[in-house]
């Protein structure tokens, strides 16, 4: 004896998905708004160093004490004014330059990623109605056969 599949299966949507809808993709510049004067401050110096211009600027800055570092001809201190002066005072802005381009790409896959999740939702969506309408052909299947087995089954 086969059992007998149970009819009417309800579908109930995840209630995260409509109020998902409503929602767009977070971007940096959405809600990143500084609130306080120091982070104010801090994103103002941020914005700033973080430029090619400010890496030129403090290259030029080095230059200033480089020729007197150099006359005395003292290693420790030459090697102090490359690692403290110039690598440091050279490299920071040029970092955040690069902290600055990797985070555009990384924002951009984010906003690709969350995309794709919306599509694939959608489509999901597409299968479950796709699902409901085959069971709902399949019931009709399942009624029209159990109709020819029971007059089948009286004409025997």
């Amino acid at each position: 004896m086969t059992d007998k599949p149970t009819k009417g299966f309800k579908y109930t949507q995840h209630p995260h998905i409509e109020a998902r809808k409503a929602k767009k993709p977070v971007t940096a510049n959405s809600d990143d708004v500084p609130k306080t004067l120091n982070q104010k401050i801090g994103l103002g110096i941020t914005t700033r160093v973080g430029t090619m211009w400010a890496a030129y600027a403090f290259f030029a800055l080095t230059l200033v004490s480089l020729p007197s570092v150099i006359s005395k001809g003292d290693p420790v201190q030459i090697v102090s004014w490359i690692a403290q002066t110039f690598l440091q005072l050279v490299l920071l802005p040029i970092i955040i330059v690069g902290q600055n381009i990797q985070a555009a790409s990384a924002e951009k896959r984010a906003i690709l990623t969350y995309e794709d999740a919306a599509a694939v939702l959608e489509e999901s969506i597409k299968i479950q109605k796709h699902l409901d309408h085959q069971d709902k052909y399949l019931e009709h299947l399942v009624d029209r056969l159990e109709k020819l087995e029971a007059s089948k089954t009286k004409t025997k």
